[in-house]
């Protein structure tokens, strides 16, 4: 289905496919996280699977599904238990919607990197330095400086995807 414009809103997709696509788009935030675990979590993440929030962008009804991709990949991988599991849905909704809100006024898409990099990097320390017992503004440093591959990943996603879906 080709659709004109810059972004578009997708109200003519079914409930069919937007179930699908989401489940399709969690599996692969799982898959891309099992994959990349090694260097996902724990004080230094380079979370390359943050980048699919930037879907949002092209499909807002993934704001849920990204919470929930977090939680899931935090609930099968993380380790840290209820407050990471919470915290990361909390996180994957706070981002994507941050990054719907850029697409719903017409700014540029790389600001979409910003919340990418922003909305982990700075709420994700939040729990996890109680966690980990290591100073927030550390860990909160690492975290954005490990985010800034994922928000630029997403910032080329949309670009790439965005006429063709």
């Amino acid at each position: 289905m080709k659709v004109e414009g810059k972004f578009s809103n997708h109200t003519n997709i079914t409930a069919v496919r937007k179930l699908t696509i989401s489940g399709l788009v969690m599996a692969l935030y799982i898959a891309v996280m099992f994959f990349t675990q090694g260097f996902a979590f724990g004080q230094y993440q380079i979370r390359i699977a943050t980048s699919l929030y930037a879907l949002s962008a092209i499909f807002p009804f993934l704001i849920v599904p990204m919470g929930m991709s977090n939680l899931l990949s935090n609930t099968l991988m993380g380790g840290l238990g209820l407050p990471d599991m919470i915290g990361g849905f909390i996180v994957g909704i706070i981002t994507s919607t941050a990054i719907y809100s850029i697409k719903r006024y017409n700014l540029s898409e790389w600001l979409i990197a910003i919340p990418i990099i922003l909305g982990p990097g700075l709420i994700v320390p939040i729990w996890l330095s109680y966690l980990l017992n290591v100073p927030y503004t550390i860990l909160a440093s690492s975290i954005v400086i490990g985010q800034i591959i994922p928000g630029i990943t997403g910032v080329l996603l949309v670009k790439q995807l965005r006429d063709k879906v």
